[in-house]
């Protein structure tokens, strides 16, 4: 019986992968450097074993293993993620891959390399290894420092920028155009793609797979999955985009949903094999003898990528603000390049662009730098130690003083409220409308002019179609609300602002009549179409207003709950969870201050109960007066009830010894609106960052802080100076109305 090549050479890739991985992990070393090894051994240059013949049938399924890779690489990431990554990573990452990709592209034609092979160059070096990174952190046991903080956050905008940089690489190398109005055209089609794409998944997809979850178990989900990645690839390619940005599309449409974390589940072992195979198809394409003869390349290469990204990266984080230290042990983490680096050199390759060299110098200079990694993360410390001995005294004291003033919070002003206000709802309704009006103009008017033999009434009814799908958008663009408080303090606050304020309104309606105009004139001649808009901005304004706005704000709410609809259920789930195991055991109870007391008429701080007995004091109720969250200063007075918080071995101690009191343990304090609440860390309430202290939280809330919800972590009575960090559950006791209200209110 006859079997077929392409079987055969995947029992020998996926066998030699196997081995070398085997090797690797005992060593362990990154898994990617084991395939590229296992494909070396198996490649056309590497004569020991017997190597593949079928290179087009695994040329093919390295292809579908970069779609799922990128693909995987959605479902990791989310939108919301990207929100959460702050100024700090998003500068740093900014200063580092603009001055490292120019480096590379110099560096190349310095070399006397070509232009598309300097272009690639730069582009491969844009990224860091996250895998390495994270490898590195694991093993020296770092990974909770605060600087690796700002590496996760500048690898996930890395990640998107190269993703845009692979697009962009693709388009000069297919159309050899490198003119400043072709790149600034190309963007503006991928940005205003991205989205439609992102917009449109977002309203329908969470929907979607909302009313159909009693029909999805694993194998309908995965299949489904698959299907809508695919289908994203094909439509990518068909407007000019990469496949490989069509399976990202679709991966991070996908991550906002409650669905992302069973699909992330149930792609793992397809991404796996395919990125296995993908990875050993990279090593096949390694020539020793090339390595060799480019040693000298890759060694300059090698020195861009440890010294270039160690200072750029650095650079970065110190313009955001960030103290020289934490920015030396960031720029000393991102010193290698990551598996992009590959998929980006073999992109050149495909597209027969680049020059043979160019992958195994990439190849070398990530084998070189993997080493190296963990060894820079490790003597990041003793190198700030040495700078800080050699820069001079006054330029560590103007560092400082930057780092300092970056790091204060800033007000917004009521201009950037609105401002930032009209922008969202001028830029998200036009891509809406533009979307529109292309779907109406390239499918579905041809589609009824191929079936009506009257061409005038196929164009009516096209045009009719177009504009009820645009209605609620129009309505949105030209009479929407923006910010109501920060308008309105604007307004009232100087005549001088009435000119630019009505001059923005004027522009947001003329915008959404050239919208129109724009539709009705591919149909109908110019007065025509001139008297049409009149009539359609007449409906819309005046006769559909209500039932418009009405609609608009179903649309609007859908979108917002689906795209808040994973985070509100893991938030709902930690609640849950919380809820069910409060870590420290935590009791409320109320205690009444004896008459003869000797804590009367001291103030809080002098008694240390907390370090006494690790207590709380919640409020104090005096007579018909609650003091909520009292201050450090605040005294005992006689028949006090103060309201105490802790383990029930806590206030079992606190009255034995102090037998000064009367306790009274009354789990369900009298006072029904003072009691123990959770709340959240999100973007919502703007915790994240902030000390206990500095948070303003007991002010806000009235309420003391008595226990954080970290991870696996359960903080009780936390120090004033603690920091909150994403996702924690923040215990508090006080008043819960005003705890609700400062919930909404973030």
């Amino acid at each position: 019986m006859h079997v077929p090549q392409l079987i055969i050479d995947l029992a020998l890739i996926l066998g030699a992968a196997g081995i070398i991985t085997l090797l690797f992990r005992r060593l362990k070393q990154p898994m990617v450097l084991g395939y590229i090894i296992a494909g070396f051994i198996v490649g056309p240059n590497f004569h020991l074993f017997p190597s593949i013949s079928d290179g087009e049938g695994i040329k093919i399924w390295s292809e579908i293993g970069v779609i799922f890779l990128l693909f995987s690489l959605g479902l990791e990431f989310s939108f919301k993620k990207l929100m959460r990554v702050g100024g700090t990573a998003t500068i740093t990452a900014f200063v580092e891959i603009a001055c490292i990709t120019v480096a590379g592209y110099f560096t190349g034609q310095l070399m006397g390399w070509g232009v598309m092979d300097s272009l690639f160059l730069g582009g491969l070096l844009a990224s860091s290894s996250t895998t390495i990174i994270i490898r590195a952190f694991e093993e020296l046991g770092i990974k909770q420092k605060p600087f690796t903080k700002i590496v996760f956050g500048v690898l996930v905008i890395e990640d998107i920028v190269v993703i845009l940089l692979m697009v962009l690489l693709s388009t000069m190398a297919v159309s050899k155009q490198f003119e400043g109005t072709e790149m600034l055209f190309t963007i503006t089609k991928l940005m205003f793609f991205l989205a439609v794409w992102f917009l449109a998944g977002i309203f329908l997809l969470p929907t979607f797979l909302k009313k159909m979850e009693k029909y999805l178990n694993n194998e309908t989900l995965l299949i489904l999955s698959i299907a809508l990645c695919l289908g994203m690839v094909i439509l990518a390619t068909q407007v000019g985009f990469s496949a490989e940005l069509g399976a990202f599309i679709m991966g991070s449409i996908i991550a906002e949903t409650t669905s992302s974390e069973k699909v992330e589940h149930l792609i793992q072992p397809l991404k796996d094999l395919f990125g296995a195979i993908f990875f050993v198809s990279v090593g096949m394409l390694i020539n020793p003898e090339m390595i060799v003869e480019y040693r000298w390349p890759v060694l300059w290469i090698t020195l861009l990528t440890v010294f270039g990204k160690f200072f750029t990266t650095t650079l970065g984080a110190l313009i955001s603000g960030r103290p020289l230290k934490e920015s030396v042990q960031v720029g000393m983490s991102m010193a290698q390049v990551g598996e992009f680096a590959f998929i980006i050199a073999t992109l050149g390759v495909t597209l027969g662009v680049t020059s043979s060299f160019l992958f195994p110098v990439a190849v070398g200079v990530s084998a070189i730098t993997t080493f190296t990694t963990p060894y820079m993360i490790k003597f990041s410390t003793p190198l700030y130690n040495w700078m800080e001995k050699v820069i001079p005294a006054r330029w560590l004291a103007a560092l400082n003083r930057y780092s300092a003033s970056s790091q204060t919070l800033q007000g917004e002003s009521d201009w950037r409220i609105v401002l930032r206000s009209y922008l969202k709802v001028i830029i998200l309704n036009s891509v809406i409308l533009i979307a529109i009006i292309l779907l109406n103009t390239y499918y579905v008017s041809p589609f009824i002019a191929r079936h009506l033999e009257n061409q005038l009434v196929a164009k009516f009814i096209a045009v009719v179609l177009a504009i009820a799908m645009m209605a609620p958008f129009i309505s949105a663009l030209t009479i929407k609300k923006v910010q109501g408080s920060a308008y309105k303090a604007l307004w009232l606050d100087s005549k001088y602002n009435h000119g630019p304020l009505v001059v923005v309104e004027v522009v947001r309606n003329v915008l959404a009549v050239m919208l129109v105009g724009f539709l009705l004139i591919q149909f109908f001649p110019f007065w025509q179409a001139l008297l049409g808009t009149s009539i359609v901005m007449l409906i819309v304004l005046l006769a559909l207003r209500q039932q418009l706005q009405k609609y608009y704000n179903r649309i609007e709410s859908r979108f917002l709950s689906n795209l808040n609809a994973r985070e509100d259920a893991d938030a709902a789930a930690k609640k849950a969870q919380a809820a069910d195991l409060l870590p420290w055991d935590a009791q409320v109870s109320e205690v009444e201050i004896n008459p003869w007391s000797t804590l009367i008429d001291k103030p809080l701080a002098d008694l240390q109960l907390r370090e006494k007995f690790g207590i709380n004091v919640g409020a104090i109720k005096r007579g018909d007066i609650t003091i909520y969250a009292p201050t450090r200063e605040e005294k005992l007075f006689p028949y006090d009830k103060i309201i105490a918080i802790g383990s029930e071995a806590q206030l079992e101690e606190f009255n034995r010894v102090l037998n000064t009191l009367i306790l009274e343990r009354n789990d369900d304090v009298s006072d029904e609106n003072i009691g123990l609440t959770s709340i959240v860390v999100d973007e919502h309430n703007g915790l994240k960052g902030q000390t206990i202290r500095n948070s303003g939280i007991r002010e806000k809330t009235k309420a003391l802080v008595v226990g954080i919800a970290r991870g696996g972590e359960r903080i009780l009575n936390p120090a004033s100076d603690t920091q909150f960090e994403w996702e924690d559950v923040v215990w508090l006791v006080g008043d819960r109305k005003m705890i609700a209200e400062f919930t909404r209110k973030g």
